[in-house]
């Protein structure tokens, strides 16, 4: 996942679900498209409270609108959370094998 300027843009993504109702608005899009309406009637937030996440969601590309006559239905990019998905399984590995190095440096007989 990287931006235009070459950086990765998993803090951007990570920042955007580490909201608890946006988790949950990117969960209930994630069931089928929903527009921000349909949305606030199923969370305990406000129609304009949905619209703002729904905003952050699309502005890191986990959610796009999709024009149903005059409403806006939003759908997940299912795309985007594999690559971050795979992004973060990448670095769990990298890690993985950091503490395997270090154990075996640890289990080493002296000397």
């Amino acid at each position: 996942m990287t931006s235009a300027s070459g950086t990765t843009d998993v803090v951007a993504v990570c920042a955007a679900l580490g909201d608890e109702t946006r988790w949950q608005v990117l969960t209930e899009v994630g069931r089928g498209e929903a527009s921000a309406s349909a949305l606030a009637e199923r969370l305990p937030v406000s129609r304009q409270a949905i619209a703002k996440h729904l905003a952050v969601l699309a502005e890191v590309g986990l959610v796009e609108p999709v024009r149903a006559g005059r409403e806006v239905r939003y759908r997940a990019v299912g795309a985007r959370l594999g690559l971050l998905a795979r992004t973060l399984e990448a670095v769990g590995a990298r890690w993985d094998e950091r503490l395997a190095a270090i154990a075996r440096l640890a289990e080493a007989p002296p000397g």
